[in-house]
């Protein structure tokens, strides 16, 4: 049990793969400027994750040792594509927000990586949890450079409309003072390096006691 908790956890925070390994950067730094953005990225990630895991898992003893590269390529692709498609059907102003970066999570470092480095060698329900543990890291640290940019940038936290709720909501004084620097690239670059530096130095803490 001890096992899997930690199997589950080193995702979220002891390799966290934003702060931590630094991989999948592109959308992080691209779609990062509303919230939305960032839950939208961090749904179609986790999806592709945890079924290209289980796959490629499951599938670990047939794959020829020759092509594999090629064929985890195949699956994530397949995955994105479907992801693609229902983005497209049920949250299209999700999809489109989201542009390019959304297809770009084929060659995404983290789910080529995660799928060459442990679902090839592991077992589907240990890649289960693996897949879900990056899956959480990885949107809790876009989803924190988004919220720092757009409260910083505009001043606003955009959300998904329901009902009555638009889905923006104002922030008082920072609303009527944003530092338009945060809302652009530049600005999640010195987001991105403050947040590395924090969870860096939290590591050397943690080492030293």
């Amino acid at each position: 049990m001890k096992a899997n908790i930690k199997e589950l956890t080193k995702g979220i925070f002891k390799e966290n793969p934003v702060f931590v390994i630094v991989l999948g950067l592109c959308p992080v730094l691209g779609v990062s400027t509303q919230v939305s953005n960032a839950i939208g990225m961090s749904a179609g990630v986790m999806f592709v994750l945890l079924f290209s895991n289980i796959i490629i898992s499951a599938l670990r003893k047939v794959i020829p040792g020759s092509i594999h590269i090629p064929a985890y390529i195949v699956v994530i692709a397949s995955l994105v594509t479907i992801t693609e498609m229902v983005m497209h059907a049920f949250v299209p102003s999700v999809y489109s927000a989201l542009g390019v970066y959304l297809p770009l999570i084929v060659v995404n470092c983290i789910i080529l990586g995660r799928a060459e480095a442990f679902a090839s060698k592991n077992s589907v329900f240990d890649s289960i949890l693996d897949a879900i543990g990056m899956s959480i890291g990885f949107a809790l640290g876009l989803t924190l450079i988004a919220l720092i940019r757009e409260l910083f940038g505009s001043g606003t936290i955009t959300l998904f409309p329901m009902g009555n709720f638009g889905g923006g909501i104002n922030i008082p004084w920072f609303y009527d003072n944003p530092i338009r620097v945060m809302a652009l690239a530049p600005g999640a670059l010195l987001i991105m390096g403050y947040l590395k530096a924090f969870f860096d130095w939290n590591t050397s803490r943690k080492k030293d006691k």
